[in-house]
């Protein structure tokens, strides 16, 4: 496994490093690969996270106590949560875009928009290396979570450099490259209690599912429905048949 999980990590690296490089991917209306892209990584939140939520939900539901009992739905809770810190992170750098436009004089707003967007994202995949490095012990959900990762990553990617441009190719792409080793590193040498990987789970099913669609659903994307179904239902095909 120690092999496996050392390629998959070297995997993401390179569809980091040179996934929003791929010319073939750019253009309006948007590439057909990309929307498939995000038809794959929701499927596989949807497929496959969101049954592992709800074993996750008893061994939550198990550990906690006094007011906590009362939150009957921890685990989803969690990933709502992750869904709308995402979706709040998504909002504040679109505002801090309008308002530099609008003020036309220094970047500091979007030079700190970007450090908070690239900081949120690199805790994002150290959370990723971690379940890569410490949520496996076969390699067939290690290949699965591998290659929905990837297509997620070269959809975020994208994004981000467009978000972005040059300062997300020259600095921003670097550190979130290294977040998935720290995260690796982290997994190897600790490991957390269930409860607290099924709450990981949980935060990276909402912001999996939010990066996707907020990517696939904004008009000037012009994005294509056909694509994003057929990778959708391929991969919750491939799934169910394991």
């Amino acid at each position: 496994m120690v092999v496996a999980i050392f390629v998959a990590t070297c995997g993401l690296i390179i569809v980091h490093l040179f996934g929003a490089r791929l010319r073939f991917l750019e253009g309006t209306p948007r590439s057909i690969w990309l929307s498939a892209a995000g038809g794959i990584s929701v499927s596989y939140v949807f497929v496959h996270l969101l049954p592992e939520l709800a074993a996750g939900q008893e061994i939550i539901r198990k550990s906690v106590s006094g007011i906590f009992k009362a939150l009957d739905q921890h685990v989803y809770l969690m990933a709502l949560s992750g869904l709308v810190v995402f979706y709040g992170l998504e909002r504040a750098a679109k505002q801090s875009h309008v308002e530099h436009d609008a003020a036309s004089t220094e970047t500091t707003s979007d030079t700190g928009i970007f450090w908070f967007h690239m900081t949120s994202f690199a805790i994002y995949n150290v959370l990723i290396g971690y379940l890569l490095a410490n949520n496996f012990r076969s390699i067939r959900p290690l290949i699965i979570f591998f290659v929905a990762m990837a297509l997620h990553f070269l959809v975020t990617d994208f994004g981000l450099s467009k978000e972005f441009k040059r300062t997300y190719i020259s600095v921003g792409r670097w550190l979130v490259s290294a977040a998935i080793v720290v995260g690796v590193v982290i997994g190897i040498f600790i490991r957390i209690p269930d409860v607290a990987t099924s709450a990981l789970v949980a935060i990276l099913a909402g912001g999996v599912i939010l990066n996707v669609l907020k990517e696939e659903l904004p008009e000037d994307r012009r994005s294509r429905f056909t694509p994003f179904l057929f990778g959708a239902a391929a991969y919750a095909a491939l799934l169910l048949s394991f």
